[in-house]
């Protein structure tokens, strides 16, 4: 029981993050007599959250670093006419089209990273004269209305399904292959960090909660996988965000960029001293955040099949809150990539939970606003506490 209590206290942000997903998603399957995880709404949950997953993946690197990005709704929409313009109005192929929006997002994580970084303005202050451009020029591009439709092809990227090989018709076989394999990763993953953790005389977790973990990780990842087998499989919307997690995760674990982008946000004075060039790390995450907005964007503009000069309202505000719920620190040098996407989840399945049951937007605005003040609160009461 101890070591439950001292691995709970060490882990308390990562675990109280994932409890409290538990309790929204319980809660909302009684509410919603069970509605919430039948294999349609399932698939719709992961269609309608997978861009703010991806935002938040590009936000928690920026508030990493002890920064914030106002901007990224505004990048959505403006990446989404970029692409409107290019498909539809100049009829630029769908992968080209795709590759200079995606440079244009780099462009505008180079501006913003620019004045951010080098300048030394606040980058409050510039993102929110970002979110004010670019909400401004996707209005001079669109002039206004909306552009629709987008090719045929371009929809695959937020409406599409992995292909089922084996032709099994209502079943996708393949989803539940790739599902005993993520598994069989998993176990072995877990055998070789307790491997490492002994070699290096590391203190290890008793076997029997690794075991544990294991057997309840295991089974939720067969479940769901079950579940999307049984409508159309894997949307290609779950593989890029499965895609960033683990390039991401791997970059902020195992690379020297991963270490730099932490000591940064942590203490950004020692971190120079140490010879860390700061401003390039806070300039390249800037730009990291342009392309994945822009990615983010192009999958807003594919599954509304549309440029609107509306798109991406408030969705910065919604990665902003997926990465504080996840864990990260107001002030810098805490937060991961796991937790930015457990913080995105309970976003999304209040949101969806909510509008089953019949909530209006104006109290699931009010009711994601508290969770929010609630989880940095959270997060100030447990420094105080250290600090004592």
């Amino acid at each position: 029981m101890q070591t439950l209590i001292n691995l709970f206290r060490n882990n308390i942000r990562q675990y109280g993050m994932i409890i409290a997903l538990v309790f929204i998603t319980a809660l909302f399957w009684v509410l919603t007599d069970g509605i919430t995880f039948n294999p349609l709404n399932l698939t719709n949950l992961i269609l309608q959250n997978g861009f703010i997953l991806v935002l938040a993946v590009g936000m928690v690197l920026v508030i990493i670093t002890g920064n914030i990005d106002l901007s990224v709704g505004s990048v959505v929409a403006f990446v989404g006419a970029i692409a409107g313009v290019l498909m539809i109005n100049n009829n630029v192929p769908v992968w080209l089209a795709i590759i200079l929006s995606i440079i244009v997002g780099a462009l505008i994580g180079v501006w913003q990273g620019f004045w951010i970084a080098y300048i030394g303005i606040p980058s409050f202050i510039v993102t929110l004269a970002g979110m004010l451009i670019f909400r401004g020029l996707t209005l001079y591009l669109l002039d206004g209305q909306s552009l629709a439709p987008f090719p045929d092809s371009f929809g695959f990227l937020s409406g599409g399904f992995l292909p089922d090989i084996f032709g099994s018709g209502n079943f996708h076989i393949l989803t539940m292959i790739l599902s005993v394999i993520l598994s069989l990763i998993l176990v072995y993953l877990e055998i070789k960090d307790r491997k490492t953790q002994r070699q290096y005389s590391f203190e290890v977790v008793p076997l029997w909660i690794s075991v544990t973990k294991l057997v309840l990780l295991v089974s939720v990842i067969n479940w769901f996988a079950y579940q999307l087998a049984l409508n159309k499989g894997i949307p290609m919307v779950l593989i890029i965000v499965i895609l960033l997690i683990v390039v991401y995760t791997f970059i902020m674990n195992n690379t020297v960029m991963g270490r730099r982008i932490y000591a940064t946000g942590g203490n950004k004075k020692a971190a120079d001293l140490s010879g860390i060039k700061t401003k390039g790390v806070v300039f390249w995450v800037f730009v990291n955040n342009g392309v994945i907005a822009a990615l983010a964007g192009l999958m807003f503009a594919s599954r509304l099949d549309s440029a609107t000069p509306a798109a991406g309202n408030m969705l910065e505000l919604d990665a902003i809150a997926s990465v504080f719920i996840g864990g990260a620190s107001m002030s810098g040098g805490v937060g991961t990539i796991i937790g930015a996407i457990v913080g995105g989840l309970v976003m999304g399945v209040m949101n969806n939970g909510m509008s089953l049951i019949g909530i209006g937007i104006d109290w699931q605005q009010a009711i994601k606003g508290m969770v929010l003040l609630l989880a940095v609160g959270f997060d100030v009461y447990n420094k105080n506490r250290a600090g004592k």
